[in-house]
């Protein structure tokens, strides 16, 4: 299972600034467009921690 549940995808926020994310399927990520940062999500469950976050290069899109 690479999905996350989509329950859990309406409750999970940014632990940084406890913004929105947005679920980046193909890439297996959560984005936070404030910060930032992509949360990587690893069979199916979300790494919620800083030091597992790629920062997002100043070119890349955040949707």
């Amino acid at each position: 299972m690479s999905g996350v549940d989509p329950r859990l995808l309406e409750i999970l926020v940014c632990p940084l600034c406890k913004g929105k994310l947005a679920y980046r399927k193909e890439a297996a990520e959560l984005l936070c467009k404030a910060d930032r940062l992509a949360y990587p999500v690893k069979d199916g469950i979300p790494v919620m921690l800083e030091d597992e976050a790629r920062k997002l290069a100043a070119d890349e899109e955040v949707v």
